[in-house]
């Protein structure tokens, strides 16, 4: 019989706290699952200044901070879910990921959602591996 591997709890120090009930990562065997990020700075709690750009970039670096938490980074992420708040920032989030993920993005989907936790933009959850 296959031995189940066992479900960790990520912790990222660099990372918000989370604003509820669910932990930041979960990693599984050779998977991390990150919970969607906003573009919260750990340090103040509050939204990145700046706009919509600047949220998307707080986003990506608390992804990838959770990631690094787990042994990971931005380069195994297999999937990510982007929620937009407004599908007309679609092109200006789009520009910001790609700065991000340049070579073998991953697979995406994007949604417009009508909110996201503390007024947010954008909201980012991702799947990654560890090789």
């Amino acid at each position: 019989m296959a031995k189940t591997p066992k479900k960790e709890v990520i912790t990222a120090e660099k990372a918000p706290k989370a604003l509820g009930p669910y932990s930041a990562g979960i990693r599984i065997g050779q998977f991390i699952f990150c919970a969607g990020q906003a573009g919260i700075v750990r340090a103040t709690g509050e939204l990145a200044p700046g706009g919509l750009e600047a949220e998307t970039r707080q986003v990506l670096l608390n992804l990838q901070n959770v990631l690094e938490s787990a042994g990971s980074d931005l380069s195994q992420v297999v999937k990510t879910t982007v929620f937009l708040r407004d599908m007309s920032d679609f092109t200006r989030m789009n520009a910001v990921y790609g700065e991000f993920f340049t070579d073998k993005p991953p697979a995406r989907s994007t949604v417009a959602v009508a909110g996201l936790p503390k007024g947010a933009l954008v909201e980012i959850e991702a799947i990654a591996v560890i090789l």
